[in-house]
């Protein structure tokens, strides 16, 4: 790095720039907006950004423009292909960053992407971090997301207050693409657990149990888990609204399959509720959330858990 870096983050000194203001990206740039933070900010559609606009955030027209005028730039987009385009394209974010920079990407993404985002970020004196989170909206909202740091650990440890503001649980895990590789890691059991919960709320059902109470029951013993607790009620409310969508959880379990097809791993359980969700997928629920799985479970088995309603 060179000797303009980054050595110390606060409200009066840091300008933080941010690109994405989706269901998380919104909620996280909030944080970090009522913090204190003065902030820099490029959406794909600018209505998205409205709100934040309203609280002071200056909207500019390019990633490179937010990376000018930004000492830490983070994105939180959707897909691997807007990542490389946000950074890599003709007006990015490597177009726009100053030498001594930290730039950061939260969007779940590939660990190769994250490596080569670094690498080109190295060239130009410029640190890049590969910073998945988990947690979804409630986690963003509230500031307790789990983050996945990968990159280099000075600049890590230079972040730290602004990843405090953002999340509960922040364990630094190695060079660059190790965050990524943590957060893949994170959505394997995230399938599982999905399917676990749906299946036994199925099952109870057609026993004849009232699903509130044997949830409450098992919610607290060895079956206790963040799926449980948040979005089984959900489930039971017949609320599919996105904390995270249906085809990004789908994008996520296509990166893990595929890592796991170069290291010559089988992942079967991974597999198969991959393809569960294309059934989610292919009935037109991609965009609700990851507790949509429910619904293609139901057709399987030609039951409605609570059948006077489905989402439109």
């Amino acid at each position: 790095m060179s000797d303009a870096r980054i050595r110390h983050v606060a409200p009066a000194t840091t300008r933080v720039g941010w690109i994405g203001a989706g269901v998380m990206g919104a909620a996280m740039s909030a944080r970090l907006l009522k913090a204190g933070y003065a902030m820099t900010m490029h959406t794909r559609t600018k209505a998205k950004a409205i709100a934040l606009l309203t609280e002071g955030v200056q909207w500019v027209d390019s990633p490179r423009l937010v990376a000018d005028r930004s000492d830490v730039v983070f994105t939180m987009v959707g897909l691997p292909q807007d990542v490389r385009d946000v950074y890599f394209g003709d007006v990015g974010v490597l177009k726009g960053a100053r030498a001594g920079s930290i730039i950061v990407d939260m969007t779940t993404t590939s660990p190769e992407l994250a490596r080569e985002i670094h690498g080109a970020a190295k060239a130009q004196d410029v640190s890049a971090m590969d910073a998945p989170v988990s947690g979804g909206d409630i986690g963003a909202r509230q500031g307790t997301l789990s983050l996945m740091i990968g990159g280099d650990r000075e600049s890590a440890d230079t972040l730290m207050p602004l990843f405090e503001i953002l999340g509960k649980t922040i364990v630094y895990q190695g060079g660059a693409g190790s965050g990524q590789h943590t957060k893949l890691c994170n959505q394997i059991v995230i399938a599982g657990t999905m399917i676990g919960v749906c299946e036994s709320l199925l099952y109870g059902y057609k026993a004849g149990l009232d699903l509130e109470t044997m949830l409450h029951s098992i919610k607290s013993g060895a079956a206790a888990c963040w799926t449980l607790e948040q979005l089984a009620p959900r489930i039971l409310q017949r609320n599919f609204e996105p904390g995270f969508f249906v085809e990004h959880f789908l994008k996520d379990m296509g990166l893990a399959l595929e890592e796991a097809r170069r290291m010559r791993l089988v992942l079967p359980g991974l597999a198969l509720v991959h393809q569960l969700y294309l059934s989610v997928l292919a009935h037109g629920y991609g965009r609700c959330g990851t507790q949509a799985l429910m619904l293609a479970l139901e057709d399987l088995s030609h039951v409605n858990v609570t059948p006077e309603s489905r989402p439109s």
